[in-house]
């Protein structure tokens, strides 16, 4: 299943930012028929709008994909640690490219991660989990490193929403290997976060769910 996310990803390095900015005229049919119009550009300038602008602590970003949503934050964060990580070499390569030197990229599986336990003030996980192909490990693993009254903020496909949707994801894309499943219902996220988190704020657009939660 591995090989299969990193051949996926490596097929599609070319044409991942513009599908997910909506660059052009036929990503933007595509998002507007198969993902009901939802703005991935709008959720992701909510999600960095949880993070202070003089933001000093350390931070993970898991998966970073291409940093194309989170470069700029980042890269004006100039008081943080920051450690950008992806499965894909593909995608940690062009996101070296917008990031600042000082900024750490690693390539790793959010299964495993190489970090010890509360080693993070803030955890940021878009677009992540609908590719992850052990969920329950990337939920623990990303808990585990994320301090005690530390904060998880993500997005991600959540069935049930969208028939079409739905459809697009099981009959293509899982086959492509860019979404994996077992897929989870906005009441499975909801259960999961409460179950690590004292506080919750979760949000949906179409069939994605984002969300702002506190350890």
């Amino acid at each position: 299943m591995e090989d299969k996310v990193k051949k996926a990803y490596h097929s599609s390095k070319n044409i991942y930012d513009n599908v997910l900015t909506q660059g052009s005229f036929f990503s933007r049919l595509y998002i507007k028929v198969f993902w009901s119009g939802t703005d991935d550009n709008e959720i992701a300038r909510k999600l960095m709008s949880y993070i202070p602008d003089d933001f000093d602590g350390k931070l993970l970003d898991v998966p970073v994909g291409t940093a194309v949503f989170t470069f700029q934050k980042w890269n004006a964060l100039d008081k943080a640690e920051i450690t950008c990580l992806d499965y894909s070499i593909d995608m940690i390569d062009q996101a070296r490219q917008r990031l600042n030197q000082d900024i750490r990229c690693v390539q790793g599986d959010v299964g495993a991660l190489p970090f010890e336990d509360g080693s993070f003030d803030c955890v940021l996980s878009m677009n992540g989990f609908h590719a992850f192909p052990d969920k329950k490990k990337a939920y623990e693993e990303i808990f585990r490193v994320l301090k005690k009254g530390g904060m998880l903020i993500g997005c991600f496909y959540i069935k049930g929403k969208s028939k079409i949707t739905d459809w697009l994801i099981n009959s293509i894309l899982s086959k492509k290997g860019w979404f994996t499943p077992p897929f989870q219902s906005e009441e499975e996220v909801r259960s999961v976060l409460n179950r690590y988190c004292k506080e919750v704020e979760i949000h949906t657009d179409g069939s994605i769910i984002y969300f702002r939660c506190v350890k």
